[in-house]
């Protein structure tokens, strides 16, 4: 193939799409520009069916350091597994690239999006779905693109929407909306929003998808270009007689989900399936057919429970589609944490803990994107045992970090900021059941450890999931859906927000069709529900406590002036490890002056503060002191007046009387009562007095001229006395030779 490229202009920037030149033994590949970021997207599709019962797709997004000109942190200074930003780019382009697929294509596709270059303003991430559309398209793979996803973001003051906004752009933006799908519909949408309303968030989607319809018409024209020809593939079909006696069941499979109980439920389905196994099939047949029969086996739970839905309105656990699951709420449910709640609906709980630490304690990011970390942190994990299943727990997981990104964002508009509140915040939320809306769960909970833990958070934050059954023009919205709808229904929209508006939100969507009004529907209902949460969380705690827990650190904020930050730290940051090493209190020092200083004791962070501030402090004449006698010689004492600053004690201030030798009076490691007479503007040296002056002891006083040795006569009178030259005068520099 020759080497084909598209270049265009949408929405005020400049877009490049290439081929032919770049991976040509992949079955396509893209090289996709915006500005001068540049992202090559590879797609291979392999020539032989697998026998799955799912759609074998894998995506990966390799980060590379080089795109930014950065070499990797760690000891092998080489890419290792993803970020937490890589996988999350890697769910963005699956998810509205799995649905393009026809239903029982069970060949393997690989999608693999590695950055090559990343300029400082554009975003590497909605660019990989245009990417990897156009290189199954241009491979001749069976995908009903071309598909394209856009960023949205909202001048805060214009209210003017901007398609894929610089990262100059997004800092004026109240709302980061990233939408995918076709030209025809939406198939997955994230945002994270400053308390926007329902309407507003509605009518960014509606413009998100007229972008993205744009990108779809260009890329289309990009692929006219390249006259890609169709691969040959085969769909699976089973065997008509599968789905005839497997359909038969459909009564039995309706009276099997009708339990609330989530065990009890698997536990009739699952013997109903191992039932028609065995007597419905022959062992050859089982044999032969293994796959198909699972198959035909979900699709009989599938039909069973959107039936019951759209016809009678009810659900499995015996809810009305806009009903809500028991709550049980506790917040503080741990001691000594600094915060804690319990959030349980329905058979999904979840432990949220919140800790607070020191600014320092924030996370640094080793990444491509130009986060450098963050002070809020929320981790989400999902053990086996939430689920009553057996596994292997390790690294989180795709979903994982994807769930606890969501809760994240749907919590950082309503934090305090810094000046406020100068506290690094860790929450994890632990998933102990799980039967559906865990995401939401965490989030719930996490708002309830950060009232607990004391944080000032501006408004309370509550979550809920929304899903959908479409059948033809049978259209039903559900509140708070467990797994069986979230698994086997058309739309997982989950929904956060406070009562003034949406933080946060997310959907997939499995259903083609889905309009506007059906997603008007879903933001007015999930309003309803995400109200009815809150109430109930505010009848356990109304807001943030007053008072943090006596275990969680106390941070105050000093500001010193910044040529005084070298004191504080001191050499080699020797001075202020001291001090936390004397006091146990933790100090972060900024560039501007600005030092956290965080203590869990009162009494540490009193010492701590009062060591900061006497270093840093200049003694004023008349200012009085209680030192330490650091230094002596001849002619007087040092006193250390403050950990920064020494002043000079003359000999003749000492005692009342004449001293001959300060150590008559003083020694090393005395504290004494000084006050201070002089501070030379020029050099800052310090001259004292000292107060309580005790009376010189006898024979202190200094030897009469006349009883001292003639060495000391001669060397006052000028003469060498060095040896070989005793008695001589020192020539004068200007006495003639």
């Amino acid at each position: 193939m020759t080497k084909i490229v598209e270049e265009f202009e949408l929405y005020g920037k400049q877009y490049r799409l290439e081929t032919g030149e770049l991976a040509k033994q992949a079955t396509g590949a893209v090289l996709v520009t915006c500005g001068e970021t540049s992202v090559l997207v590879t797609a291979v599709v392999s020539n032989q069916e697998r026998d799955y019962d799912f759609f074998p797709l894998t995506v990966d997004y390799i980060e590379k350091m080089y795109a930014v000109g950065r070499i990797p942190g760690g000891y092998l200074k080489r890419e290792a597994k993803p970020s937490d930003h890589g996988t999350l780019v890697a769910r963005m382009v699956d998810r509205p690239i799995r649905p393009g697929f026809p239903d029982g294509y069970k060949n393997e596709v690989h999608i693999v999006a590695t950055p090559l270059v990343i300029d400082d303003e554009n975003l590497p991430d909605t660019i990989c779905v245009a990417g990897a559309s156009a290189a199954l398209l241009v491979g001749g793979a069976p995908f009903d693109g071309p598909a394209a996803a856009v960023r949205i973001g909202r001048n805060a003051e214009t209210g003017e929407f901007i398609v894929n906004p610089t990262n100059t752009e997004m800092e004026t933006s109240d709302l980061e909306l990233t939408i995918a799908g076709t030209a025809d519909y939406i198939s997955m949408v994230e945002a994270g929003a400053e308390e926007i309303s329902e309407e507003d968030m509605l009518a960014a989607m509606t413009f998100g998808q007229e972008a993205i319809a744009a990108f779809c018409e260009k890329q289309s024209a990009f692929l006219a270009r390249v006259n890609p020809t169709p691969m040959d593939y085969t769909i699976h079909a089973a065997d008509p007689s599968v789905a005839e006696r497997v359909d038969a069941h459909l009564a039995e499979m309706s009276a099997a989900l009708k339990d609330a109980d989530k065990a009890a439920r698997m536990g009739k389905v699952e013997q109903l399936k191992a039932s028609i196994i065995e007597n419905d099939f022959t062992e050859e047949e089982r044999a032969t057919w293994g796959s198909d029969i699972k198959a035909a086996l979900k699709s009989l739970e599938k039909r069973a429970m959107r039936a019951m839905i759209i016809e009678t309105g009810e659900r499995v656990d015996g809810r009305t589609p806009e009903e809500i699951r028991p709550l049980y709420i506790v917040p503080g449910y741990l001691p000594r944490v600094h915060g804690s709640g319990l959030f349980q609906r329905g058979q999904t709980q979840v432990m949220s803990v919140c800790t607070l630490g020191m600014l320092n304690e924030w996370q640094r990011l080793d990444t491509i994107w130009p986060e450098e970390g963050k002070r809020y942190m929320h981790q989400y994990n999902f053990p086996p045992y939430c689920t009553g299943e057996t596994g292997r727990m390790g690294a989180p997981k795709r979903r994982e970090v994807g769930h606890g990104a969501l809760a994240e964002r749907a919590i950082l508009p309503v934090l305090p900021d810094t000046d406020t509140f100068p506290y690094a915040i860790r929450v994890v939320s632990e998933v102990l059941e799980s039967n559906g809306s865990s995401s939401m769960a965490s989030a719930c909970g996490s708002c309830l450890a950060l009232m607990d833990a004391g944080v000032p958070i501006s408004a309370p934050v509550s979550g809920v999931a929304m899903g959908l059954i479409k059948e033809g023009d049978d259209v039903v919205v559900l509140s708070d859906i467990q797994g069986i709808e979230d698994f086997l229904g058309d739309m997982d929209f989950k929904v956060c927000g406070t009562p003034n508006g949406i933080t946060a939100l997310q959907m997939d969507n499995k259903a083609r069709g889905l309009s506007v009004e059906i997603l008007a529907r879903a933001l007015k209902q999930a309003h309803e529900g995400r109200a009815h949460i809150l109430k109930a969380m505010l009848a356990t705690i109304d807001g943030p406590r007053a008072e943090m827990k006596e275990t969680a650190p106390r941070i105050e904020t000093i500001k010193i002036p910044v040529d005084k930050i070298r004191d504080v730290i001191g050499s080699g940051g020797k001075v202020v490890r001291g001090i936390q090493e004397e006091t146990g209190a933790s100090i972060d020092i900024q560039e501007d002056g600005t030092i956290h200083v965080g203590a869990t004791s009162g009494t540490a962070m009193e010492a701590a503060k009062a060591m900061i501030l006497g270093i840093v402090k200049e003694p004023e004449v008349g200012e009085e002191f209680e030192g330490e006698v650091v230094g002596i010689k001849d002619f007087g004492a040092f006193v250390k007046l403050t950990p920064g600053k020494d002043g000079l004690l003359h000999i003749s201030r000492v005692a009342n009387g004449r001293v001959g030798k300060v150590e008559d009076v003083l020694n090393l490691g005395d504290v004494i009562k000084v006050v201070v007479l002089e501070v030379d503007p020029k050099t800052g040296k310090i001259s004292l007095d000292r107060l309580d002056k005790p009376d010189a002891p006898e024979g202190s006083a200094p030897a009469r001229r006349e009883d001292r040795g003639h060495g000391e006569r001669r060397e006052r009178r000028g003469e060498d006395m060095r040896p070989g030259r005793a008695g001589r005068t020192p020539r004068r520099r200007h006495e003639s030779n």
